[in-house]
């Protein structure tokens, strides 16, 4: 069954008890599945309260105490992994297979912090003068405001949250009102596993009086936001009138490049199916395809196969492959980048419509032909959409794909060391995947660079935009 929804603040869940509340929907049938109670002004204050006096604690906690707890959200959420997959699926729509998936890789973040966080070091510095000492320490910023999404609701949440806590700090969580059950299992795990209250609150309402409410507050010292460009530039904007530090994981426009020594038919087979997961709403989804021209016949007609043999239904149904988009809004926008493709002269080899039925099913889409002033190759799609164009030499191809403002992923296929070098080296990402797809590892950066970003979730720079520096010096 569907969860009970609830606020969490100062260690408490809060149900509706008065409050407007939410109606959930499965995208796939669009059937209530329960109701999600939205925070008040009162409640607001009571999470900035609750996380600034917790805060005066924690910060001065072991770096063991931290470690021991996500640890032990670690080991809950591995525990849990079914039960929580299984209402994303609901509220989400991505394949079970894929929504456990999410589960098991927010465990491997949860099991990562524990360790980092007791590394955390700061330095001695030799002196000029032999009586002084002058050393570094690292402390953590404060309270921090994190925004998440809908489209990996658990795994995002999951990286704000760890390295917030394990760096020291106190966490105001806005999770995502489309998709909301997984945060409000992740707030049952820190809570399962002995957070001390006000650590970690769990908030939900409007997006837009929430997050004013959040960063205007002096108490908020850190933001941390991961979804679009332009609401990520409203909010950083917002950040900085208070002079608040930023993380910013954006939007995305992937660039895809094969070249001609490829191994055209295994690339074409893994990115199809990359497209297709979560039914293309990811950031780092494969969304131009550039596709040298000796090969690109062969390509587009493996790639196709592909797309066509995927197989669409609610998630929880075993076959399914690939589910709904989350909501109407999304049919919408896909839908319009299709009719602007066929108006700017591409060829729809495969689907191009919304499908029949009560859910937000969207075929998976191939175009072709389309020249680069069309909008799917500036737009991030965030759908099942993929066109495919043609490219002569390598000079070209980078232009061509540098020629966006975003710059998160992207993907090579090639067998020439001289050309993969040449192209991580001249890409503007800030991922870049050479014949496979190796991002969102616990141990890895992630992030992007010009407008998909500003700073890294995971990998050693985990705790860097949660830490301020302090120098020290002594005679």
């Amino acid at each position: 069954m569907y969860p009970s929804l609830s606020l969490y603040i100062n260690g408490r869940f809060l149900s509706a008890e008065g409050r407007e509340v939410q109606t959930i929907r499965d995208p796939a049938t669009q059937e209530a599945l329960g109701e999600l109670p939205w925070a008040t002004g009162e409640d607001l204050d009571a999470a900035l309260l609750a996380a600034d006096h917790a805060f005066q604690t924690w910060r001065c906690s072991s770096p063991m105490e931290r470690s021991a707890v996500l640890r032990r959200v670690g080991e809950l959420a591995r525990e849990r992994a079914n039960d929580i997959a299984r209402a994303i699926t609901q509220d989400n729509g991505k394949p079970l297979a894929e929504a456990v998936a999410e589960v098991l890789n927010s465990a491997e973040h949860a099991e990562w912090a524990a360790e980092e966080c007791r590394r955390i070091y700061g330095r001695v510095v030799p002196p000029r003068n032999p009586l002084v000492r002058q050393w570094v320490v690292r402390e953590p910023v404060g309270v921090c405001a994190a925004f998440s999404p809908w489209n990996f609701p658990m795994g995002q949440a999951m990286k704000k949250v760890v390295a917030a806590i394990g760096a020291g700090c106190t966490v105001v969580l806005k999770g995502p009102e489309e998709s909301p059950s997984a945060v409000d299992a992740l707030a049952r795990l820190f809570h399962d596993a002995g957070l001390p209250p006000g650590v970690l609150n769990v908030v939900w309402g409007v997006p837009s009086t929430i997050s004013k409410h959040l960063i205007e507050s002096p108490i908020v010292r850190k933001v941390s936001f991961t979804g679009s460009v332009p609401v990520g530039k409203h909010l950083a904007a917002m950040a900085g009138a208070h002079m608040k530090r930023v993380s910013m994981e954006l939007g995305g426009h992937s660039p895809v490049l094969v070249f001609d020594d490829a191994d055209v038919e295994q690339a074409a087979t893994l990115l199809a199916r990359f497209k297709v997961r979560n039914a293309g709403q990811v950031c780092v989804s494969p969304s131009r395809f550039y596709v040298q021209s000796r090969v690109y016949d062969r390509f587009v007609s493996a790639f196709t196969e592909v797309i066509n043999s995927v197989t669409m239904g609610h998630g929880l149904q075993p076959e399914s492959q690939m589910g709904p988009l989350v909501h109407a809004r999304r049919l919408e926008a896909v839908q319009s980048l299709v009719e602007d493709a066929r108006r700017q002269g591409g060829e729809v080899l495969s689907g191009g419509g919304r499908l029949p039925g009560a859910g937000h099913f969207f075929a998976p889409t191939v175009i072709t032909g389309l020249p680069d002033t069309a909008r799917v190759m500036n737009e991030e799609p965030f759908g099942p959409l993929a066109p495919i164009t043609r490219f002569t030499d390598l000079e070209e191809v980078l232009r061509r794909a540098n020629s966006v403002p975003f710059g998160l992923a992207s993907y090579v296929f090639t067998h020439s060391i001289q050309t993969s070098t040449r192209v991580a080296n001249g890409l503007e990402a800030g991922m870049v995947n050479i014949n496979h797809f190796g991002m969102a590892h616990p141990e890895l950066p992630f992030g992007g660079i010009k407008d998909s970003g500003i700073g890294s979730e995971g990998g050693t720079e985990l705790f860097d935009g949660y830490l301020a520096t302090k120098m020290i010096t002594q005679i």
